[in-house]
């Protein structure tokens, strides 16, 4: 049974879908906490400008090619904004918390299922098996009359009332097979394996099934409340919701950014000036010398233009900026406030969903320890209805077979053990599965 849950837990594809909604979850809690985190983000720009334009380096129109780029870093960081971020950490917490429960809990569901399916399996091969046994009793009776029969000793009509019999019996034996095979077919595909004929199951001792459990009802319903997972879940989820609420309320705080950058840029129309030579000019000054005009000469510079090499501008260029600011949330078509009300509304549903959940949890552990208590009274009284009709039907066999009575009443005690029998079978696996449901409430593992 373990093996089977264990494969089943290891194969199964919903489960798998489970656990992948789990993961999901984790990282949107992750996602959340690194939320907290200033980012960082680099710019680079790089172009050519053509015709008249506007040189990026002197801010002067040039009527020319111009190459340019343009780098920068900038970083900046939430200081406060109302808690809104780290209530949402919390909330998706505890949703990570609730979806690795809704996990558990349908592990669990599919441990149940797969304990179902296996306790059907043994109720089948027991059925098969009681099917064989009922019909070797009809064919050897048959066979024993037949041979009376054949020196007409007997009524035909016995013959074939026995006859007819048999072949109910082994009509018993297809149906029991089918069905046992139908029911490992069930427990393969829960362990989502290939199914096969010869798979085989460990049997499960008499003395598991019929002890009485220990526990009541209450007990068993105030453990689940406090370890099951299903319970679990829904008051993560509810929880997870009023955080909700408190992360989107956070939002109408203003918030406190700090951020920097730090930028340069080039362009291959940045030129400067360098110093050639220096020489004398007559200026437009001048003055009188002996009755003439002689012209004043002064000194000129002269210049040519060099470009700027690249690394130059970048760093001549360069330039840092601080900043902190305060956003003020005025209005925004009144979202935050209706996302609010969303919110609470979803809190109110999940409460309502936890309380239900509560109340059907109640009512499931009633119900299942009143099905095992009436399962194990019904297991019982079979047990004294086969042992009576065990005693019948040997006293009616010993009649027929002395001919004293009739192929009728052989019949009908034969019927009746065989029934009572397949009763019994149910019933024993039955009670075998309202425990295994009790002990999944009780969280006993």
């Amino acid at each position: 049974l373990q093996q089977c849950i264990d494969s089943a837990i290891a194969n199964n594809i919903a489960l798998k879908q489970s656990d992948v909604l789990a993961q999901s979850a984790e990282l949107g809690w992750r996602q959340a906490k690194a939320n907290l985190f200033p980012n960082l983000n680099a710019s680079v720009d790089q172009g050519i400008n053509q015709g008249r334009s506007i040189d990026p380096f002197t801010n002067a129109f040039v009527n020319q090619q111009v190459v340019y780029g343009s780098y920068g870093i900038s970083s900046n960081v939430v200081l406060f904004n109302g808690l809104s971020l780290q209530n949402n950490i919390r909330q998706n917490a505890l949703s990570y918390q609730a979806s690795k429960m809704e996990w558990q809990q349908a592990k669990d569901n599919l441990e149940l299922s797969v304990i179902l399916a296996y306790l059907q399996v043994l109720t089948n091969q027991d059925l098969v098996s009681l099917a064989v046994q009922q019909s070797e009793v009809s064919k050897k009776q048959w066979e024993r009359l037949k041979i009376l029969d054949q020196q007409g000793a007997i009524n035909p009509s016995q013959l074939s009332d026995v006859k007819g019999e048999w072949m109910n019996s082994e009509l018993a034996i297809i149906d029991s097979k089918n069905a046992l095979e139908t029911s490992k077919l069930s427990l393969a595909q829960l362990m989502n394996i290939r199914y096969d004929t010869s798979l085989q199951i460990e049997r499960i001792s008499a003395s598991e099934i019929i002890s009485i459990y220990p526990a009541t009802a209450n007990d068993i319903y105030e453990k689940a409340l406090s370890q099951l997972a299903l319970v679990k879940a829904v008051e993560l989820r509810k929880k997870s919701a009023e955080y909700t609420v408190k992360s989107l309320k956070g939002t109408l705080y203003p918030s406190l950014v700090l951020g920097g950058n730090a930028n340069t840029n080039y362009s291959s129309a940045a030129t400067r000036s360098v110093l050639l030579n220096t020489t004398d000019i007559a200026t437009d000054n001048y003055i009188v010398l002996n009755g003439s005009q002689v012209p004043v000469m002064g000194k000129q510079s002269n210049y040519a233009a060099q470009k700027i090499t690249y690394a130059n501008q970048l760093n001549n260029n360069f330039f840092t900026t601080i900043n902190i600011g305060i956003r003020l949330p005025i209005f925004n078509s009144l979202q935050t406030r209706f996302r609010i009300k969303q919110a609470k509304l979803q809190v109110k549903n999940t409460a309502l969903i936890e309380e239900n959940t509560k109340v059907q949890l109640r009512q499931q552990i009633d119900q299942a320890y009143l099905n095992m208590t009436h399962t194990l009274s019904r297991y019982n009284t079979l047990q004294e209805q086969v042992a009576a009709y065990s005693e019948s039907f040997k006293a009616a066999e010993v009649r027929f077979n002395a001919g004293v009575g009739t192929s009728i009443d052989y019949i009908i005690a034969k019927n009746n053990l065989d029934r009572a029998t397949i009763n019994l079978i149910s019933a024993k696996y039955d009670f075998l599965f309202r425990k295994k449901l009790l002990d999944y409430y009780n969280v006993v593992k």
